[in-house]
C-alpha cells in the first residue's frame, strides 16, 4: 500500500515545488515589506502578520533564478522552518500557489545526479503527480549556512489561511 503526505505545491519559474503541508502555517497575498539594511539579498526584509514580525524570503532570488515583479498571484507562504533545534517562523514569496496535493512518498527521487556540480542541496527528492515532477524542498538545508533574523519560534500549526 502506497504511503502519502500532504504537500503545498507552489509555482516558481514555470516549474511545480513542494513543501510538507506540516510546515505551512498560512498563505498570504503580496503586502509591502519593509526593507532590513544590509540583509542578504535573498532576504526582501520583514512583514507584520498580528502582532509578529517574519523575515521575508525571496525563493527566485535564494535559487539563482531571475526576478520578476509580484503579480496578483504572487504569494507569501508562512512556514515553521526547523533550524538547529527549533522552529523559525520564515516568509517564502512564491509565483503563485496550486494546491494542497497527496504525493506517495514511496515513488520520491534523489535529485539526479548528473557528474557535475549544480546547486541541488535544497531538494529533499523529487515527487510526482500525474505526468508532472513536483519538487519537494528540503527547508532545512534550504535555510542552512544563511544569516536569518530572528523571529517568533513557533509551535507546529495546521492554520492555512487564503
Amino acid at each position: 500500500m502506497a504511503e502519502t503526505a500532504q504537500y503545498l505545491t507552489l509555482g516558481l519559474a514555470g516549474e511545480t515545488f513542494g513543501i510538507p503541508i506540516r510546515n505551512v502555517r498560512e498563505i498570504l497575498d503580496m503586502r509591502p515589506i519593509s526593507k532590513l539594511p544590509h540583509a542578504p539579498e535573498f532576504l526582501l526584509g520583514m512583514i507584520d502578520v498580528r502582532g509578529s514580525g517574519y523575515p521575508i524570503v525571496d525563493l527566485r532570488t535564494k535559487l539563482d533564478l531571475p526576478a520578476v515583479p509580484a503579480t496578483e498571484a504572487t504569494r507569501i507562504i508562512i512556514l515553521d522552518v526547523p533550524l538547529e533545534d527549533r522552529l523559525v517562523g520564515v516568509g517564502f514569496v512564491a509565483d503563485c500557489v496550486f494546491e494542497v496535493t497527496d504525493i506517495d512518498e514511496s515513488r520520491i527521487e534523489p535529485p539526479p545526479s548528473v557528474g557535475g556540480r549544480w546547486k541541488s542541496d535544497y531538494l529533499a527528492g523529487i515527487g510526482r503527480k500525474g505526468d508532472k515532477f513536483v519538487m519537494i524542498f528540503d527547508l532545512a538545508r534550504l535555510m542552512a549556512a544563511q544569516d536569518m533574523p530572528a523571529s517568533p519560534e513557533s509551535e507546529p500549526s495546521e492554520t492555512i489561511a487564503a
